[in-house]
Formats: structure tokens, C-alpha cells, sequence
């Protein structure tokens, strides 16, 4: 039986390393390049304490709100424009479709930068150019989701894409101290240095990414557990055959399973019955509220630290960004937590819950605690992203990828970026709509903001009560 036509001229763990460095790589670029909006808000917008300050068109009164209509033309566009970047994710070369997002992210960041040297004041321009930004950065997800996924099975997806998912906080990380580091050269500078740093990457992952074991004379992880199977339980693989005794008759019939499950692998999805599969329609509503408080921190909390008094003193515009990397720090602690645990129960939607029930607590602490000293402000900035992250980051990850290779598509690899488009693209209309409506509702104060927060946080629990309970009646039933 004949399935490989290439011999691989390096290990396995070679190629599986290099496709988790390169593709971790790649999506803290993204998220590099992604943060500095967030970092030049308190430059953009006006200052209670500096007269005259601010960047046209947002040092007005409506500054907040034409700030928050910035986010919301990136969001729409990345949500939109990741549904369409699923399905081309299905069809076409994962390697070049992931470079070309990279290069065309990285030109739509530095021309944003471009606004401060050429003194452009257009709200036009600036919406135009976070529409294109929002559209090329949606092909990334889809892109280096599927690659890790094709290239580890389901057992260790849990710890292995929770460190691996932590790329989103250390490029959230990376590029507030990028565009920190350079604001008082003029905030272009904070645009044009994750601009350029995308670009770069996505050179690398153009020439040295291998997105799928087959390609270079390797199984995919699913196949190699049908064939595990059938080794394992031949009584149960080979049941339809009835009472043949034949051996050639029984080798006959594995061969043929093997070409059709290989024939399955090549089917891309349809857009509705990627929607239709056991759990995503719940866990794509659970990460439209969870991703709605995620991304309010990421793009309103550099804004909330430079106008929120701490320990009596307002700090200043640089620190306020640099402070702000201690969620991300707490977000990748509490990413590697929820994979290490969903892997160790073997319950992600149980898993899920029990962090984003924890962090409602949190962020009511830290909402009416956080002023009293910048110990106790770090300590529980550092519990607000450790918990709030943590299911966000298993959904768009583990989740997304057990979800996308389950026995119903029978471990179709054309599945995969379909199915983690649809989930990341609902949680992205929430990452949408939380940093608008912050625009507008801090105008009226910040407890209002954390109450539309923690109430975000509520509603996700609920989407998931189903499949809790029936991991948990799962669990109890294996142990009768």
C-alpha cells in the first residue's frame, strides 16, 4: 500500500517545532501590529490635563467616540473579511495566503503611521486605511491555526496550543513597547516599526513554512490514529466484513478505507455545515462575548490607565502603555493554564467556564480597588488578564481545532480553517462591538464600561451550560 510519494529528509519533531515557531511568529506580528491604535490613543485624543492636545480629528469632544468608530471599522472589516478568509483558507496555498496577508498588514500599518508626517486631519482617510488593515489581517488566524492543526493530533492540543497561543499576548506585549518606546518621536514612528516587523516575518514564513506533514513525506496526525485504531481494535474496525476469514479480503478493505478517508481529507466543507457541527455554534456565541472584553482591554486600556488616577497621580502616556503589558503578561500565564487543564480533564467547556466565572469577580475588584495603589493596580491587572484571556485564547485554539477535526467531518483537513473562521469571526463582531460601545460609554464614566464587562462574561457562561453538563454527565458515566 503505497500513501507517501516523498521521504523526509528531517525528523518529525523537527518539522513540528518549525511550524510552531514560524506560525507563533507570525500571529505576534500580527498582534504587534495590531496594538499601536491602542497605544496612540491618549496622543489622538484630548487631555483634561494639556489644553489644546490631541490629533485633529480627535481632540474634539466627540474624540472618544470617533476613536471607538476607529476600532469598529477594523473589527467589522477583520470580522467580515475572516469568514471569506476561512473559506479561501480551505482552497488555496496556506504558505502564500498567510505571507501575502502578512506583507499587505504590514503596508496598511505603515501607511496609518503615514498620516503624522504627511499632517493628514481626514477621519476619511484613517477609516479607509483601518478597513483595508482589518481585511488583511483576517486572513492570518484561519492560516496559522490550520497549520499547527495539521500538523498535531487532538491528545495534545490543549497544553501545546495553549503555550502556543500565547503568541497573542506576547505580540500585544511586543508592539506596546514598540510603539511605546518611539511615541515621543511623533506617533507615526509607533505604526511604522510593527509595520516593518510583519513584513519581515512574513519573509520568513514565505520561504521556510511547511504547512502540512504530507507535503514533506509524513502522515497527518489524524490519519496516523485511523491507522492506530485499526490496529488497536481490528474486531470493531473490521466489523463489516462479517465472518470473512480472508486475510487479503481484510487488507483489501483497510486500503480502501485509507483511500476514502484520504479522499475526505481533500473535501473542502460547506459554510453551514461547518456551522451545523456539534459544538461551534456554541462555542462561536461564547467567544462573541468573551472576545468583546479581551479586546476591550486591548484596544481601551492604555486610554483607561492614562485617564484613571492611580494612587492620586495620572501617569504619563508612555507608561500608561507600558504598564498596560502586564494583562498580556497574565494573558499568556492564563492561556497555558486553560490548555494544561482542558487537556488534563479533558473538558474544555468546563474548563472555560471556570475561568470566565472567575474574572467576573476580578474585574469588579480591580474596577473599585485598582486607584488605591500601583502594587495593588499591577497585581490585579495581572488576575484580570490571567482569567479573562485564558477562554479566549482555548477557543480560538484548541477548541477551534478539536472542533474542526472531530469524527463527524472524519478528520478532514480541508474542514479546520472553515470551522476556526466561523468561531473567530462571531467572537470578532464581539471584539467589534466592546471597543465601540466603550467609545461611547466612558463618556458616562468606567463603571458603566466594567458593568457592560462583567455582564459580556455572564452571557458566555451560559452559551456553554449545555456542553458542560454533557462533558461532566460524559465523565461520570466513564467512571461507572
Amino acid at each position: 500500500m503505497e500513501t507517501l510519494t516523498l521521504t523526509p529528509s528531517r525528523s518529525l519533531l523537527y518539522y513540528q517545532i518549525s511550524a510552531l515557531l514560524l506560525t507563533f511568529s507570525a500571529y505576534a506580528a500580527f498582534h504587534a501590529s495590531r496594538k499601536p491604535p491602542s497605544i496612540v490613543k491618549p496622543v489622538l485624543g484630548p487631555d483634561p490635563s494639556e489644553a489644546n492636545a490631541g490629533w485633529p480629528p480627535f481632540n474634539g469632544p466627540r474624540g472618544p467616540h470617533r476613536l471607538g468608530e476607529l476600532d469598529l471599522a477594523f473589527l467589522s472589516a477583520y470580522s467580515l473579511g475572516m469568514y471569506f478568509a476561512g473559506h479561501a483558507g480551505d482552497r488555496l496555498d496556506l504558505r502564500f495566503l498567510l505571507s501575502t496577508g502578512m506583507f499587505l498588514s504590514g503596508a496598511s500599518t505603515i501607511t496609518f503611521g503615514l498620516g503624522f508626517f504627511l499632517k493628514i486631519h481626514r477621519f476619511t482617510f484613517f477609516v479607509a486605511v483601518q478597513v483595508l488593515a482589518g481585511l488583511f489581517h483576517s486572513i492570518g488566524w484561519p492560516c496559522v491555526v490550520s497549520v499547527v492543526g495539521n500538523w498535531f493530533g487532538k491528545s495534545r492540543r490543549g497544553l501545546i496550543m495553549g503555550i502556543w497561543s500565547s503568541h497573542t499576548s506576547i505580540g500585544n506585549i511586543l508592539g506596546s513597547v514598540m510603539a511605546s518606546s518611539v511615541l515621543e518621536f511623533g506617533w507615526g514612528w509607533s505604526f511604522i516599526l510593527p509595520g516593518l516587523l510583519i513584513i519581515l516575518v512574513g519573509l520568513f514564513i514565505r520561504v521556510f513554512l511547511v504547512v502540512d506533514p504530507r507535503d514533506v513525506g509524513f502522515e497527518a496526525p489524524e490519519d496516523h490514529e485511523v491507522i492506530t485504531e485499526m490496529e488497536m481494535n481490528p474486531g470493531e474496525c473490521l466489523d463489516d466484513l462479517g465472518d470473512i476469514g480472508e486475510e487479503e479480503e481484510k487488507i483489501g478493505f483497510v486500503e480502501s478505507k485509507w483511500k476514502k478517508d484520504e479522499e475526505d481529507a481533500l473535501k473542502a466543507i460547506g459554510f453551514m455545515e461547518a456551522w451545523r457541527l456539534e459544538g461551534v455554534a456554541e462555542f462561536a456565541l461564547c467567544l462573541f462575548f468573551s472576545k468583546l472584553v479581551a479586546f476591550t482591554f486591548l484596544y481601551w486600556l492604555p486610554f483607561y490607565l492614562r485617564h484613571t488616577a492611580v494612587a492620586g497621580e495620572h501617569l504619563s502616556q508612555k507608561s500608561a502603555g507600558m504598564l498596560s503589558t502586564i494583562f498580556d503578561i497574565g494573558g499568556v500565564l492564563g492561556g497555558i493554564s486553560a490548555g494544561f487543564l482542558s487537556d488534563s480533564i479533558d473538558a474544555r467547556a468546563v474548563t472555560s467556564i471556570l475561568f470566565l466565572v472567575c474574572s467576573i469577580p476580578v474585574l469588579i475588584i480591580y474596577r473599585i480597588f485598582g486607584s488605591i495603589s500601583m502594587s495593588l493596580n499591577i497585581g490585579l491587572m495581572f488576575l484580570s488578564g490571567y482569567f479573562v484571556n485564558a477562554p479566549y485564547s482555548l477557543i480560538t485554539t484548541a477548541v477551534s481545532a478539536d472542533l474542526g477535526t472531530q469524527d463527524t467531518v472524519k478528520g478532514n483537513s480541508r474542514a479546520l480553517a472553515t470551522v476556526t473562521a466561523i468561531i473567530d469571526a462571531t467572537g470578532s463582531v464581539g471584539a467589534t462591538l466592546g471597543p465601540l460601545l466603550t467609545g461611547y460609554i466612558s463618556t458616562r464614566g468606567w463603571n458603566s464600561v466594567f458593568f457592560m464587562l462583567v455582564s459580556a462574561n455572564s452571557l458566555a457562561i451560559m452559551f456553554l451550560i449545555r456542553l458542560a453538563k454533557t462533558e461532566i454527565k460524559s465523565k461520570m458515566n466513564d467512571r461507572k
